[in-house]
């Protein structure tokens, strides 16, 4: 333990921190599953577009990866309490900003940069305080419960987005996330914290480099969507040929590359790095960031599917598409809270293991259940099991990646955990949105192609408006569009049966691949310990 630092067990009842922590995380979780069930209120509302709102989602989600690593530098250096509670202020500021945002400018500073500066401070130090607050024994559950709150958020997102959107008004959401931020301000004097004796120097080179590669990667691959991931789409910008989104990805990996070599130089000339580059050859700690990643990937892939299958393909309410998500927040939690409780000294390897088997099943037996005449409670099985998995992954990894490292490092790898989660969240919902169109629209084409009663006119025409890609529409928006485009009842029909078989196909595609990656993901469980942190069983080995 560092020193200064007293367990939740002698300075407040544990129960009150992990209820801050976990409320901490459910808040920096909830914005954009909220904000995907509202996008074209907001963009009406602050009289912008969807793309202008698609733009703040996508600011947000830089800004966060951007400084993630740096924030949890910050914990290091000021304490792990004062950066969760500046941070806490900063986001709370941002929620207020954009609860009464007039402009998209406004809501851009308020929820894309205050927000992600906010949530960048605030997600390291929950690392680390669970690490500060809890015995080594005891932080399996305790980090289980946080990252559940954070998976219950995404899950619950749409619901209350709904609800606030369709009887009161999507501002009222962020109005609730103040006071959120005031209830933990207060809260969060229970919490027990350790400071750094040391006041190092901060990185400053360090922080520019690491800004600018994760951020330009991430950015590379947040547009994917509309540049084309290799071959660039018609329009979108490219460099010899290549897609834009290649290069950005190839640039954000070599500054990442520079940030490490120039991290090993500061290590060399013994002055203070901002990530001590020799973490990253800790056998344990790159085994729990890689599940880490792997769970996020598929994790925002299922939550970016399964809404869309719901409220597009069946035409559900945004109160009935979050209902059907509920499900895995139940077996989440009770894997997350269970696992530890009742089996205190099981093998985190086969903890991961399960837990990923189970999203794989769970995305299979979707995959296969996925039918033209399929209801929404096709996704109740597989929610379930996705839900195990998620719950049983978070039961185990947050532990195991902390307890790699000394403690006074719990801060620095709460930021590198963070941004690892982030890149995960990122790849996976632009990878599920990429192939989900990609495939929807190979199989339109092909419907349209192989249909006699098209004309070869049409056929010709259709191929070159539509190769850049076929929006994920509803019926009931494909139908009208047909209205205004003059379309008889018989061709009306014939596109829409067209439409709804390349939809399915399109998220078959996308959920096979995301099935992919968590069979991909048990390949590298090796590297999780088969001993719990602590464990004083025979044969435990110290990490």
């Amino acid at each position: 333990m560092a020193p200064g630092t007293e367990t939740a067990e002698g300075s407040a009842k544990p129960r009150l921190v992990l209820l801050v922590l976990a409320s901490g995380q459910f808040l920096m979780a909830l914005d954009s599953s909220v904000m995907n069930v509202s996008i074209a209120t907001v963009a009406e509302d602050v009289g912008t577009t969807v793309v202008g709102i698609q733009g703040a989602i996508t600011a947000y989600t830089l800004v966060m990866a951007m400084f993630m690593i740096p924030g949890g530098k910050v914990g290091a250096l000021i304490g792990r309490k004062r950066a969760f509670l500046i941070g806490c202020v900063i986001y709370g500021c941002g929620s207020l900003t954009t609860a009464l945002a007039p402009s998209l400018t406004v809501l851009l500073i308020g929820w894309s940069f205050l927000e992600g500066i906010g949530a960048a401070l605030i997600l390291p130090a929950i690392v680390a305080l669970v690490a500060g607050n809890f015995p080594v024994e005891r932080r399996p559950a305790a980090y289980g419960l946080v990252a559940a709150a954070a998976a219950v958020a995404i899950a619950v997102g749409p619901l209350i987005g709904g609800i606030a959107t369709a009887y009161f008004s999507w501002r009222w959401v962020f109005a609730g996330e103040v006071l959120m931020v005031l209830g933990i301000l207060v809260l969060a004097r229970s919490i027990a914290d350790a400071v750094s004796e040391e006041r190092p120097r901060i990185d400053f080179v360090g922080v520019v480099l690491s800004a600018l590669g994760l951020g330009t990667f991430v950015y590379g691959v947040l547009r994917s969507d509309e540049w084309g991931w290799f071959q660039p789409k018609p329009d979108a910008p490219a460099l010899f040929g290549i897609s834009l989104t290649v290069w950005l990805m190839l640039l954000g990996i070599g500054l990442t590359w520079l940030f490490l070599h120039w991290e090993a130089r500061l290590v060399r000339q013994y002055k203070e790095p901002l990530l001590d580059p020799a973490m990253l050859q800790n056998k344990q700690l790159t085994g729990g960031l890689t599940m880490f990643f792997f769970q996020y990937l598929v994790q925002m892939g299922v939550f970016f599917l399964v809404p869309l299958y719901l409220s597009v393909a069946l035409g559900l309410s945004a109160l009935a598409t979050g209902a059907r998500l509920l499900p895995l927040s139940v077996t989440l939690l009770a894997a997350a809270v269970l696992i530890p409780r009742f089996l205190p000294d099981v093998s985190p390897r086969r903890v991961v293991r399960l837990g990923i088997v189970a999203l794989l099943i769970g995305a299979v037996i979707l995959m296969a259940a996925l039918d033209a005449d399929a209801g929404a409670e096709v996704v109740t099985i597989p929610m379930l099991l996705i839900g195990l998995g998620m719950g049983a992954l978070a039961s185990q990894l947050g532990s195991v990646t902390v307890s790699a490292m000394p403690e006074e490092k719990s801060a620095e790898v709460g930021g590198v955990q963070n941004a690892v989660t982030n890149l995960g969240a990122s790849i996976g919902t632009a990878l599920a949105g990429s192939l989900l169109i990609a495939s929807l629209t190979s199989s339109f084409l092909a419907s349209v192609e192989q249909n006699p009663a098209v004309p070869d006119s049409v056929k010709s025409q259709a191929t070159t408006e539509l190769q850049s890609g076929i929006p994920f529409l509803s019926d009931a928006q494909l139908e009208s569009a047909l209205d205004e485009a003059g379309a008889d009842e018989e061709q009306t029909q014939q596109v829409l049966d067209a439409n709804a078989d390349a939809r399915l196909d399109g998220l078959r595609a996308a959920l096979a691949v995301l099935a992919f990656a968590a069979l991909i993901a048990l390949f590298f469980t090796q590297r999780i310990p088969t001993v719990q942190p602590g464990s004083t069983n025979p044969g435990s080995t110290k990490p």
